[in-house]
């Protein structure tokens, strides 16, 4: 069984940036799409950007041209490069993966999560 364990989280000022990553850890077959989402408090969790194990990218309106996802697949890691962040980044963001494993069987897992708190 794949686990995710999402690190990098922290407290950053307004207009900063933040690298999150996403680490896989344990035995599949392959990795296929990965996504990061976020929860604010009082919200529902959102989708932030995805990205195929092609390397295709999809992001929502609110970030496009702030985030970047990438992924290193020697590193079974998946990255959020955040830039000019904002106060309503502020959230817990998590990664999820769309995992197949050695029989061809496929599953979703979702890592535990990171906080993000952008101040003003």
């Amino acid at each position: 069984q794949v686990q995710l364990a999402e690190s990098g989280g922290g407290l950053v000022q307004a207009g900063g940036s933040l690298r999150l990553s996403c680490a896989a850890s344990g035995i599949a077959f392959s990795i296929d799409d990965v996504a990061w989402s976020r929860q604010a408090p009082g919200k529902q969790r959102e989708l932030v950007a995805s990205i195929t194990s092609g390397g295709s990218t999809n992001y929502a309106d609110s970030v496009k041209d702030r985030f970047t996802i990438s992924r290193d697949n020697a590193k079974s890691t998946v990255y959020l490069q955040m830039n000019s962040l904002k106060p309503e980044d502020t959230a817990v963001y998590y990664c999820n993966g769309l995992i197949r494993a050695m029989d061809r069987s496929q599953y979703t897992v979702w890592g535990q999560g990171t906080q993000v708190t952008v101040s003003t």
